[in-house]
């Protein structure tokens, strides 16, 4: 067991607002081999499970009247959590991480990475490249290959960019920094006091309006911490299945158009009700709704509003669509990560979508208890490219020891609507 806190979890934990001092509650019990990398991805996992309970058990104490506990952080399952998609076994059969049109792919003149698992991703791909979406999935894989190999990397970026696709040139480096979280006290309403609880996050209402894994990461660590969660979705945006069966643990869901005049209605109940709005789309993308931040905190004074981006909130990257193996691909982690013949690497878990995705529960759960303090509303943003610049620039590796690894510990079956499911137990 690691006592005292180290570098990355005084580093997180600063950037949440946290008091110094309570730092050095969180302990590690080492685990020897996990999320085994070039870059210190086993501290950065850790580090952003260690703050996200800290910041739990220093809300739980607030709620009661009583001091913070110790926190003692598992790796091996944090190592489990962070790859929960990959341990996902539903009726036995194993999800689909990445559609055969994902992946990397040689250019003329280096590498680019595609994201094509949604249908409109696959086919606005394929036609900024002028390939007809027709045949076998490995038929289309060679001809996308063929295509992409005669063309510059940084053409195929800005081409399907500009179709709405998704394809980024593999860089050695952006040299850009992001923060790694973003705070600000808005507003002067009167300090909030939550009710006494049985969980640290009991009572909290939530409104869910983030896909894929790193907002739904957060929202679910949330749940299990005790607050109600509403996932809302687009009817004409259905989310997988089976990331709902990942994610979705302890939360309710719905279906709402916001630009339908019922569902609207209904969006609208549900806001005035709500202390937390955590949304996950590209910048901007929510204002045509009237949920820009500074307008939901205009009409709900006190609400925590949390946003979550890819590339970060400054910069030409900024309003662009994205997800973790872009990041990756565009901030030079893929290339840190390549193996001998240079083909491009990956970290061992999408880390920067679930280390990002405690990171932001750890920072709504600061934020309510430093609500109680000082009162007024908050306004936090963090995004994939602020945890990217954290892992390149500002963790250091530690020794690694301790027990052998074995993931089956933290694994577990239960019934549910999609079928028996096998899943990661939360860290």
């Amino acid at each position: 067991m690691t006592q005292g806190i180290d570098a990355a979890t005084a580093h997180a934990w600063a950037a949440l607002g946290g008091a110094a001092e309570l730092g050095g509650r969180v302990s590690y019990r080492a685990s020897r081999g996990v999320l085994a990398s070039r870059l210190p991805v086993r501290e950065l996992a850790r580090a952003t499970v260690g703050v996200c309970s800290l910041a739990a058990a220093e809300l739980a104490a607030r709620r009661s009247g009583g001091s913070v506990p110790a926190v003692r952080v598992d790796e091996g399952s944090v190592a489990t959590a962070f790859v929960s998609e990959r341990h996902l076994r539903i009726d036995g059969r194993t999800p689909t991480s990445f559609a055969p049109l994902s992946g990397f792919w040689r250019a003329s003149d280096g590498w680019v990475r595609t994201h094509a698992n949604y249908p409109h991703h696959r086919g606005r791909l394929l036609a900024a490249l002028g390939i007809p979406d027709e045949g076998d999935d490995g038929a289309l894989a060679k001809r996308l290959s063929d295509r992409l190999l005669t063309l510059p990397a940084q053409w195929i970026q800005q081409t399907v960019y500009a179709a709405g696709g998704l394809a980024v040139a593999v860089a050695a480096s952006r040299g850009v920094h992001h923060p790694l979280v973003e705070a600000r006290r808005v507003g002067d309403t009167a300090p909030r006091a939550l009710a006494t609880a049985s969980s640290p996050a009991g009572g909290v209402r939530v409104l869910d309006l983030t896909r894929v894994i790193a907002g739904p990461v957060a929202t679910r660590t949330l749940a299990l911490l005790g607050a109600d969660v509403l996932r809302v979705d687009s009817p004409r945006l259905p989310e997988y299945a089976d990331a709902h069966a990942d994610t979705g643990f302890g939360k309710r869901s719905t279906l709402l158009d916001l630009g339908g005049s019922r569902d609207r209605r209904i969006f609208e109940g549900l806001l005035d009700a709500a202390d937390v709005v955590i949304t996950g789309y590209r910048p901007g993308s929510l204002a045509r709704h009237g949920l820009a931040p500074q307008a939901l905190l205009e009409r709900r004074p006190g609400l925590i509003v949390a946003q979550l981006c890819a590339w970060g909130w400054q910069g030409p990257w900024a309003g662009l669509r994205g997800f973790d193996s872009l990041v990756q691909a565009a901030s030079g982690i893929a290339h840190l990560e390549a193996g001998p013949d240079g083909h491009p690497g990956v970290l061992p878990a999408q880390a920067l979508d679930h280390g990002t995705g405690y990171l932001l529960a750890g920072a709504i759960l600061r934020a309510l208890t430093d609500r109680q303090d000082r009162g007024g509303g908050r306004h936090l943003r963090l995004s994939l490219a602020g945890t990217a610049s954290w892992l390149l620039h500002d963790i250091r590796p530690t020794a690694n020891g301790g027990d052998a690894y074995d993931p089956r510990s933290w694994l577990a079956k239960t019934p549910s609507p999609y079928g028996r499911l096998q899943y990661a137990l939360p860290p």
